[in-house]
């Protein structure tokens, strides 16, 4: 990585003008009627999506998880929205991605096939680099290291790789796959790949491909990139959405087609082993987030947050189902695993809970967003 990281260093100027990098230094404009806070250590950040000016709104958050609006800051792109989507404008889980190791945030604008680079300072963005996606309508983007990855669902799906060289993303173009999807294939919001994610070791990126391939597809990680191919996991009309990982390094997935919940092992010759899979009954089964071994998928159908529970073994046990506002979607943990909070796409809201030791949620509060009805991404620090 040293060497790559040489080379990135020396190239950094001409691969930025070629793949029509922008860099910005000033911070983007904050909500006049919010003003200035002090640094804040455990902030929450909403992407809009909204489609005439793509917005992160950025929260403080109180010791009891309830949130105060802190400021708007404007990404510089554009929101979109697929064709079909109602509460979901992206169908997607991982569009507004923070990145610990480097304290920056990732937002993807869809109707502009850009993504925004903020540093994160406390409860405060600054808008550092607006680059091209590599493809058409960028839905996810994951980080691990010095690696940056983003998801591309239209023309048929694409992934393209970036390397973080000082605070600011180079676009390699070697590091650009396409996952071979029929772009023609509607209803666009079911049809188009849903999540990209490292596996925590970084070893692996996978994609799933929701009812376009009802697969995952799973590529190996090298110091040159990523593999050429990846290798295929069918998923027979389960339609893989979002995931995450338990404790134990497990995949954790959403299927939308018989809204469930579902384990996985990642073998070694990158092929997924299904080990579990337990219903919700409810509907729109589409996002996830773990906090240890507890699950919480979102039903968006339902106004619901499902808890489940991994055991050691990777089986899955069903703990409540917990109500929220209209058209629940993406959904994020705050880094010290005591609240959740999750979208609600019908009303453009956020809905903040108490994670309690037995898995239940307490509801503790809820805001709207400016501007986020059909809004996807939260980033809870």
């Amino acid at each position: 990585m040293k060497k790559m990281n040489r080379i990135a260093r020396s190239a950094t100027t001409a691969v930025a003008i070629a793949t029509g990098v922008a860099m910005f230094t000033a911070p983007a404009s904050a909500s006049p009627h919010h003003p200035r806070h002090e640094a804040f250590d455990a902030p929450v950040f909403v992407q809009s999506d909204a489609e005439d000016g793509n917005t992160v709104v950025a929260y403080d958050r109180a010791d009891d998880g309830t949130l105060k609006q802190q400021g708007v800051y404007a990404t510089g792109g554009l929101g979109g929205k697929l064709d079909g989507a109602v509460v979901d404008k992206l169908a997607s889980q991982g569009s507004l991605t923070y990145d610990p190791a480097h304290r920056l945030l990732y937002a993807v604008n869809a109707g502009s096939d850009t993504v925004t680079v903020f540093a994160v300072r406390g409860d405060r963005l600054v808008r550092r680099q607006i680059v091209t996606s590599g493809g058409e309508f960028p839905v996810s983007v994951t980080v691990h290291g010095n690696l940056v990855y983003v998801l591309n669902a239209l023309d048929g799906g694409s992934v393209q790789g970036y390397l973080n060289v000082a605070g600011h993303l180079v676009k390699v173009p070697s590091w650009h796959r396409d996952l071979g999807l029929d772009p023609a294939a509607t209803p666009q919001f079911t049809h188009t790949p849903g999540q990209i994610g490292f596996t925590p070791d970084g070893s692996r990126l996978i994609v799933t491909t929701k009812a376009g391939g009802n697969s995952f597809e799973v590529f190996r990680v090298g110091l040159a990139g990523i593999a050429t191919k990846p290798v295929i996991t069918d998923a027979p009309d389960s339609v893989p959405f979002g995931f995450s990982f338990d404790r134990t390094g497990r995949l954790v997935v959403t299927e939308a087609g018989p809204n469930a919940v579902a384990t996985y092992r990642v073998d070694a010759d990158n092929h997924l082993t299904k080990v579990d899979e337990k219903a919700t009954g409810q509907t729109a089964t589409c996002w996830v987030a773990t906090v240890g071994n507890d699950v919480y998928a979102a039903n968006a159908g339902s106004g619901t947050l499902s808890g489940l529970r991994t055991r050691q073994d990777g089986t899955l046990t069903s703990l409540t189902t917990t109500p929220t506002g209209a058209g629940t979607v993406d959904v994020s943990v705050s880094g010290d695993g005591r609240f959740l909070y999750a979208q609600t796409g019908a009303a453009g809201g956020v809905d903040a809970f108490r994670v309690n030791a037995d898995g239940s949620l307490t509801r503790t509060g809820s805001v709207v967003v400016p501007g986020a009805v059909g809004g996807e991404g939260i980033a809870a620090l």
